[in-house]
């Protein structure tokens, strides 16, 4: 079998900035801070990190309980503000996942720096939460390189097989997403749809690298289908 790990913002989709303006509420109406999040890095992180870059620069300690403030409110926020963004699905992504679900050697997974109810929010939104087995997220870890061995482990144990190196598969649009999947030995395929360019992603040697994934007969065979 195959493991297909997908990223979520700038590779399946874009939310239009729905992310963004639910974490500057969020610091706004639960810490009294206003933050355009133009001093810290969003793109390829994991919404802990985040969390934590934002603490460290308004001085807030970063406590189980004040990240769990943050998070509520991010949340909250975050299924408001959906609605009201123009947010899409990215192209040839529909296509590529109703085709990677007919094949039964493929193994669909999230590997993705959101928290888990953040992922569902976005993703059931934009009516492809359900083509997903499991994944990892950021309830996992704050580190995005640890995440791919919590999915290739509920992978493992989902099919009671193990998922070897190069039969696992990557997909996301920044730096960190391949430093992440070559975190577990897994082939990389950055796509160019999120705030990276093509020339940029191509500095880091990904295995694969696309435009965006319209090309979806071409996405396939990159799989070895």
């Amino acid at each position: 079998m195959k493991l297909i790990l997908f990223d979520i913002d700038g590779t399946l989709l874009t939310s239009g900035g729905a992310g963004e303006k639910a974490m500057r509420l969020a610091m706004k109406d639960r810490f009294g801070q206003d933050d355009d999040l133009s001093k810290i890095e969003i793109a390829g992180r994991t919404d802990s990190a985040i969390a934590h870059q934002l603490f460290k620069l308004h001085g807030i300690d970063p406590t189980p309980e004040n990240l769990a403030r943050f998070f509520d409110g991010y949340l909250h926020h975050l299924e408001s503000q959906l609605p009201q963004m123009r947010g899409c699905l990215l192209p040839g992504i529909l296509e590529l996942l109703n085709n990677l679900l007919s094949h039964p050697e493929i193994s669909l997974g999230l590997l993705t720096g959101n928290l888990e109810r953040g992922a569902r929010l976005k993703l059931t939104h934009y009516g492809v939460w359900n083509f997903f087995e499991f994944g990892a997220f950021a309830d996992d870890s704050q580190d995005r390189n640890q995440l791919g061995k919590f999915a290739r482990a509920r992978a493992n144990k989902k099919h009671g097989i193990e998922f070897l190196p190069e039969n696992i598969y990557v997909l996301g649009d920044t730096p960190h997403d391949i430093a992440c999947g070559r975190a577990i030995g897994a082939k990389t395929v950055a796509i160019a749809t999120g705030g990276c360019t093509r020339e940029q992603l191509a500095a880091h040697r990904p295995d694969f690298l696309f435009d965006d994934l319209s090309d979806v007969q071409k996405v396939i065979a990159s799989f070895g289908l």
